[in-house]
């Protein structure tokens, strides 16, 4: 287990800056998600604490210790990728115990170790068949299974369920969520799934173009986002963006009001503020989200119960909101409150 500090972490490729000094302190035993869409530079700055790119400027620390131009089997972590990275022609024990066998390490602690993190995973059942005879899932395992043995500082997990169907990606989340809490060991996970990061994270880094545009705990962020960006990214269905004029109570400055789905309401057309007509009607059981198309072509959805009454599409509607519940952007995107 260990401490890891980035201290303005830097990366540039030639004349091209990719990563633009992102700091953070990451506590023994915590699980930080890095998470942000395709090339915002999150698997380049995991990459980086990993020893698998260099650092441009700053610095990396872990337990305490500079490790920039430490080789990355002298860093202590362990990394579990997207594709698993298993060899084809060993046996679930073989994968996992290889690198134990590289250390030299002795022939009945590695059968223990691999043992115990078989046991850990439920793979005991499996620890003599090739990886081509397992599922996805099971492969997952396996990968994870191998660095536990490793007995690690930290965990690296690059995107590790994207090559995962959606029912097993729930089920591999919570199993690596646990995992991490049983064992208590330090853990940064890039994702651009949103719903992995709030669900699985302590603190997370939202990224956009290399910069680290917001750093807190999934709720804070998500209630409290920095600026127009974080409040656009996190959260599904997205937060709805209106013209300021809709919200005369809007402070000097503001460029947009944000509004989660979640706190529109219907109303009756007749007498309301603001109306709009009905374009579609998402029912998914629990919930109902209802799309509409504002005078001014602006689109909006309402997020609401699935037990309450459905409008017609093509329906003029009304929508309403508490004024608390509004964010104010400014041409910057910067939030304003």
């Amino acid at each position: 287990m260990a401490t890891i500090r980035l201290d303005n972490v830097k990366k540039s490729f030639g004349k091209t800056q990719v990563i633009h000094g992102v700091s953070i302190d990451i506590a023994d035993g915590e699980f930080i998600v890095i998470v942000g869409p395709s090339g915002c530079g999150k698997s380049t700055l995991l990459r980086m604490v990993a020893g698998l790119e260099t650092i441009t400027d700053g610095t990396v620390e872990i337990d305490g210790a500079r490790v920039n131009d430490d080789e990355p089997m002298d860093r202590d972590i362990a990394m579990v990728f997207q594709n698993y990275a298993l060899y084809p022609h060993m046996s679930v024990f073989g994968n996992m115990a290889y690198g134990l066998k590289i250390a030299r390490t002795p022939k009945a602690e590695i059968k223990a170790r691999v043992q115990a993190a078989a046991k850990t995973l439920q793979l005991e059942a499996y620890l003599d068949r090739k990886p081509r005879e397992l599922s996805g899932g099971q492969r997952q395992r396996v990968a994870m299974g191998r660095a536990i043995v490793r007995k690690p500082k930290a965990f690296l997990f690059d995107e590790p369920l994207s090559n995962l169907d959606a029912k097993l990606r729930v089920q591999m989340r919570l199993e690596i969520h646990a995992l991490q809490r049983e064992l208590g060991i330090t853990a940064l996970y890039v994702t651009h799934d949103q719903i992995e990061a709030m669900t699985m994270a302590d603190r997370m880094i939202v990224m956009r173009d290399g910069v680290a545009e917001q750093i807190g705990a999934p709720l804070e962020v998500y209630e409290n986002p920095d600026n127009r960006f974080v409040a656009e990214f996190i959260g599904s269905p997205a937060t709805n963006f209106l013209a300021p004029a809709l919200v005369p109570e809007a402070p000097a400055g503001t460029a947009w009001i944000g509004i989660r789905p979640e706190h529109v309401k219907l109303a009756e057309a007749e007498g309301a503020s603001l109306t709009g007509k009905v374009l579609h009607i998402e029912a998914l059981g629990a919930e109902t989200l209802v799309h509409v198309v504002l005078a001014d072509g602006t689109h909006a959805t309402v997020r609401q119960e699935g037990h309450l009454p459905k409008p017609a599409e093509g329906a003029r509607v009304g929508l309403a909101w508490h004024l608390a519940e509004v964010m104010f952007f400014d041409t910057q995107e910067r939030r304003l409150r």
